[in-house]
C-alpha cells in the first residue's frame, strides 16, 4: 500500500520497525483510545501485542491507519463505509476496467519513450 499523499500534513514515518500506540498517535493524528477502537472495527489492524497486552504497531499499520483516518475524517465515510471500502479495495475493478488501464497505461508508456528516444 502506497502512503496517501493527501497526509502531507501529517509527520513522516521514521524507519523503525516497530511504534508504541503514543507514537503511532502522534503520527497519525489520532488519540490512543480511537486507535483501540479501530483495531475491532478493522481486521486489517492488527498490532503485535507483547508484555502485559502493550501494542507495538509496524509501518503497515502505521499506514492503514493513515488510510482509516482519511476515510473517515476527510472523505466522510461511515465506520462501516470504511470498513466496506477498505475490504473492497482490491476488488474494485472489474476485469474489463483493469485492462483498460493497462491499455492506456501502456499507450502513455510508449509516448514516453517516442519522446525520450533521441531523433537519428
Amino acid at each position: 500500500m502506497l502512503e496517501p499523499t493527501h497526509n502531507n500534513e501529517l509527520p513522516t514515518i521514521p524507519g523503525k520497525r516497530y511504534f508504541t500506540i503514543g507514537e503511532v498517535s502522534e503520527l497519525c493524528a489520532v488519540k490512543p483510545h480511537v486507535l483501540r477502537y479501530w483495531e475491532q472495527e478493522f481486521p486489517q489492524l492488527k498490532p503485535v501485542k507483547r508484555r502485559g497486552n502493550r501494542r507495538y504497531y509496524q509501518r503497515d499499520d502505521v499506514l492503514t491507519i493513515r488510510q482509516i483516518r482519511s476515510l473517515l475524517y476527510e472523505q466522510g465515510y461511515t465506520i462501516g463505509g470504511a470498513r466496506q471500502r477498505m475490504t473492497d479495495d482490491g476488488d474494485s475493478m472489474t476485469p474489463v476496467e483493469l485492462q483498460a488501464v493497462i491499455k492506456e497505461t501502456i499507450e502513455d508508456l510508449e509516448e514516453v519513450l517516442r519522446v525520450l528516444k533521441p531523433a537519428k
